[in-house]
């Protein structure tokens, strides 16, 4: 139920998150969904890719830093309020929400949220308890 997130952190100059999208472009690496926060040094360009150790293992080698972290896929209903109520469950619980980011998936309406919960294992535990749909890995990567 957790799902492998790669974050890359960018020095903030032109083309460098040109040159992480391209470098997994060359290795034939599809992402499934990203998100990039900056500041006035460095940006984090965190995505989800199919194959999470080939994209680490292509940015490395392209020089960049690279990290590895567990994060969890959760369907919300796509209509106001669908996150906040997940979001309760979650605070209800006493777990913090680190970050998290939405997309919409092709196949349904339903939408897509990926967060980072301070405990990943209780977030899921809690999640499920409250019959909220978490997303396999496999099921993520062929969307």
């Amino acid at each position: 139920m957790k799902l492998k997130q790669i974050s890359v952190f960018l020095e903030n100059r032109k083309g460098r998150l040109t040159g992480a999208l391209e470098t997994l472009a060359k290795a034939k690496i599809n992402i499934r969904a990203l998100s990039i926060a900056d500041t006035s040094d460095f940006g984090i360009l965190r995505l989800i890719a199919p194959d999470p150790d080939a994209a680490r293992k292509a940015l490395e080698k392209a020089g960049f830093t690279v990290r590895e972290s567990d994060v969890i896929a959760v369907e919300v209903d796509d209509r106001p309020g669908g996150l906040a109520a997940i979001l309760r469950i979650l605070s209800d619980a006493d777990l913090n929400v680190e970050y998290l980011y939405a997309f919409i998936a092709k196949h349904t309406e339903k939408a897509i949220v990926i967060l980072r919960a301070e405990n990943t294992d209780a977030g899921i535990k809690t999640l499920k308890a409250a019959g909220i749909n978490i997303l396999k890995a496999d099921a993520l990567y062929k969307m």
